[in-house]
């Protein structure tokens, strides 16, 4: 069965179960959880007693009574006793009370009720009619959206009556707009009860109402079909708005993830001048290192999976960092001032570093999972943001502050500014310069180690994952200006919102192209990026 045929037959149900609704209202009145008499009539064994006893239990709004339709459904109702009573028939022929649901210890001689093709549409429809009085809002909230979409004028005189009864503020309103998407089609009915109808459903604001206004009946009155038209152009210019604001979103969690591929790239280049093209091996080992800790914890300790990342952010930290400082004494150090060779070198780096990986691990991606706290989506108005990207952006945004923190307020910092000014008066005052190129490249790459912890939430873990970000890295950290961590985090999150916005009219790719010639536009005018660093060596 089709997605659109099962929720047509869906509608159709629940459409009955209202209908049902009103119909057993006008044969009996009974009170939440009060469901005796309807139980009396199961007893008779007539179909016309059981269809009664159907409609007042979905009535009833009793707990039991879900319980009750889904036994008759099963074939395991039953009856007995003097005076009859009914039971549900369990594992092993067991009675159990339907209300307590306890067993029945004066066990009596039982026959079931008796079912047919009327009682078994009686069924579905106490079913779909226990969904809209469900104790849980939820499942309420999604019956009324479905009658909403069905707008079968035989239900609205029962939506009426169950949203008589509704309490939850955000059940009541889709039960409002339900009841105002079977009014805008009704026929018999005012102007002005028409036009209310459209106002109800303007105010949603969303696809379904658009929908729902688009099918306002040709042979309504002018004024009814002008409201419904200013209501659909204020919903897609709503729309519109909201459509800008989830780009700006996806630029945002973009731009956050450029900066923490760039940031430890920005302080490499700034300070010692290196054109790594290793940096995005660095941000792949962090990601191998998440999927590590993943399997250890996985197959010894799955307890501490939801803590995973916390312990891999460290771990990759520590690992990348002492790769970076390996490759600096051993590579680096001796290429200092020969940008072509040292770009060279690293680009080589970067291809054993690969050859590693799949050598290790194969070369197909692998799984990490993500921790509970990062999963699911909610909505802000239209907006629909993902846990995972949030704790991205709050993860760059803190790893940013720390490493800006570290350079104001520690020795280390205060040196690496000096070197990054004057190299040759930071040496002339005692500052050893090597020492310093040898802690900037592990800091640089144990922070990418970091940004491969969060990038493993997002994309696959592959040896070819840091090259998707290496460029748009070195983009970033031009178009911001060289050693600035302010023009990093400013670039990133320009660059991330302007590809986001551009997307859509331009396509992926030409969006890309198009952000590019624009960054090289900008770079000549302003050769040394938004902030530019000021010092003596660099001035000259």
């Amino acid at each position: 069965m089709t997605s659109s045929a099962r929720l047509s037959r869906l509608a159709r149900v629940l459409c009955a179960a209202l209908a049902l609704l009103f119909a057993a209202a006008l044969v009996a009145r009974v009170e939440a959880q009060d469901i005796s008499a309807p139980l009396a009539q199961l007893t008779t064994n007539k179909y016309d007693d059981t269809e009664a006893a159907l409609g007042v239990l979905a009535l009833s709004g009793s707990p039991a009574a879900a319980g009750i339709v889904a036994a008759l459904a099963d074939g395991k109702l039953v009856f007995g006793g003097t005076p009859p009573r009914v039971f549900i028939e369990g594992a092993g022929g067991a009675l159990i009370d339907p209300l307590t649901m306890q067993p029945v210890t004066d066990a009596p001689a039982v026959k079931p009720v008796r079912v047919n093709n009327r009682i078994r549409r009686a069924i579905d429809a106490a079913s779909g009619a226990l969904s809209l009085v469900s104790p849980d809002a939820a499942t309420r909230r999604e019956a009324a959206l479905a009658v909403g979409r069905s707008r079968d004028e035989a239900a609205l005189p029962a939506l009426e009556m169950a949203l008589g009864k509704e309490t939850d503020p955000k059940v009541k309103s889709a039960m409002n707009l339900a009841r105002a998407s079977i009014l805008i089609g009704k026929e018999g009915i005012t102007p002005a009860e028409r036009i209310a109808a459209v106002d109800l459903v303007g105010a949603e604001g969303n696809q379904d109402a658009l929908a729902i206004l688009r099918s306002v009946p040709e042979n309504a009155a002018p004024e009814v079909k002008q409201a419904a038209a200013a209501a659909i152009e204020g919903i897609e210019r709503n729309l519109a708005l909201w459509g800008m604001a989830q780009n700006v979103w996806y630029g945002l969690s973009l731009g956050s993830v450029l900066l923490l591929a760039a940031i430890g790239l920005a302080i490499t280049f700034g300070v010692m001048g290196v054109i790594n093209m290793a940096h995005g091996e660095m941000v792949m080992l962090g990601a191998y290192t998440t999927f590590v800790v993943q399997e250890v914890i996985r197959t010894s300790y799955p307890g501490l999976f939801d803590a995973s990342l916390l312990i891999a952010i460290p771990l990759a930290f520590v690992f990348t960092g002492l790769i970076g400082v390996l490759i600096e004494r051993t590579v680096i150090r001796f290429l200092y001032g020969r940008a072509l060779e040292t770009l060279l070198a690293t680009w080589g780096i970067s291809l054993i570093l690969q050859q590693a990986i799949r050598t290790i691990f194969g070369p197909t991606n692998r799984e990490v999972g993500a921790p509970s706290w990062m999963s699911g989506t909610f909505d802000v108005g239209h907006l629909a943001i993902t846990y995972g990207r949030l704790w991205i952006i709050i993860f760059a945004l803190m790893v940013f502050f720390a490493l800006l923190a570290t350079l104001r307020l520690t020795r280390i910092g205060l040196e690496m500014r000096a070197v990054t000014q004057n190299r040759r008066m930071a040496a002339s005052m005692g500052i050893r310069t090597n020492w310093v190129d040898a802690m900037t490249f592990g800091l640089g790459s144990g922070i990418a180690g970091m940004a491969g912890v969060a990038l493993s939430q997002i994309d696959n873990v592959s040896p070819n994952l840091g090259q998707s970000y290496i460029i748009d890295s070195f983009l970033v950290v031009v178009f911001g200006g060289v050693g600035n961590l302010w023009g990093t985090l400013v670039g990133a999150m320009t660059l991330g919102v302007a590809n986001k916005l551009l997307e859509p009219y331009a396509g992926a790719v030409l969006g890309k192209i198009a952000l590019l010639v624009i960054v090289i536009l900008f770079i000549q005018k302003r050769p040394r990026g938004l902030f530019a660093l000021k010092g003596r060596s660099i001035e000259a």
